[in-house]
């Protein structure tokens, strides 16, 4: 238990070492749009990584590694570290629900082929993100005033400590409730679900259009549109199920806590670092989707191996 705080700190360190990077280098290449993707599926994917930045930004580096490598500076401010919880909640809950967003916008373009033209498209994918994003920030806001200040040094309030009546009053706790069922509960919900139809429509599509094409009596031709489809789906089941394999000790922390109405302030150890290893998950769902389309998108590696040789090209040309 002793070294677990070191765990942390390194663990969060190098989140922030390779997630800062990794994730501007997804922004780039998807901004470019050179990738084979549809304008809709990039603009999804673009924000998502957008999204991941904010979070490393504002969660592992301005709140976790802030506690580690720079004690008492000004982001200890009661003020400040008031705004970059607000922050990292509302990035937090932008890149969970921007997955959501994603998964839906797949299922219509696969399963849903009248209603895939009106709303698989640049503009209706832009009001969607829009829309999410600032109903996000607005339902994160009254966490800014669950904080006191912990001390008042030369009249200035410092630290953020959580308030008593976050904890006691109905309203507070109704807010928590509400907080916590929409992220992540709702749409861990919404994205097994999506995923589950999904799967279904698509293997009922399949041995349709194999009756259809003959291919049940042995004869095999090419199906560009099935290949398409498989293409979607495994980028969709890729991302969709990092996101529920990461999120999902959170979630099984959040069952037990309110089923047995424990005090995580008695944990025992092992409790703590169950409940503290879920948080480290959930950080790293913010890195990985880069690894993701390098494995499952060969145009995404292509951009990606054009920009590391240009970058060895320019260290061997300085």
């Amino acid at each position: 238990m002793d070294t677990f705080p070191n765990i942390r700190k390194i663990y969060y360190t190098i989140l922030a070492v390779i997630g800062v990077p990794v994730n501007l280098v997804e922004i780039v290449i998807l901004s470019r749009a050179n990738c084979g993707l549809s304008t809709c599926t990039t603009r999804y994917l673009l924000n998502m990584a957008m999204a991941d930045l904010l979070v490393i930004i504002t969660d592992v580096i301005l709140w976790k590694i802030s506690f580690y490598y720079f004690p008492g500076s000004f982001l200890d401010i009661t003020t400040v570290c008031s705004v970059i919880y607000v922050l990292t909640c509302a990035a937090r809950d932008c890149s969970v629900w921007f997955t959501v967003t994603f998964s839906f916008d797949r299922f219509v373009a696969i399963c849903c082929q009248k209603l895939k033209t009106k709303y698989c498209t640049e503009k209706t994918a832009a009001v969607v993100l829009a829309t999410t994003c600032i109903l996000v920030c607005l339902k994160n806001v009254p966490f800014y005033f669950t904080y006191e200040p912990g001390e008042i040094i030369k009249n200035v309030p410092w630290f953020c400590y959580s308030k008593p009546s976050y904890y006691l009053e109905p309203g507070w706790m109704a807010f928590d409730w509400l907080d916590t069922i929409l992220t992540p509960v709702l749409p861990f919900a919404l994205i097994s679900l999506l995923n589950t139809l999904t799967v279904r429509y698509i293997l009922v599509a399949s041995r349709v259009r194999k009756r259809l094409r003959g291919q049940s009596s042995g004869e095999n031709f090419s199906d560009s549109e099935m290949e398409n489809r498989r293409k979607s789906v495994i980028l969709l089941f890729t991302i969709s199920g990092s996101f529920i394999l990461l999120w999902l000790m959170y979630v099984m922390h959040f069952i037990y806590y309110n089923i047995t109405g424990s005090n995580p302030e008695c944990y025992t150890d092992a409790l703590y670092i169950f409940q503290q290893a879920g948080v480290m998950l959930l950080s790293l769902n913010c890195c990985t989707n880069t690894f993701i389309y390098g494995v499952t998108q060969a145009k995404f590696r292509e951009q990606f191996m054009s920009y590391v040789k240009y970058l060895v090209n320019s260290i061997i040309d300085f």
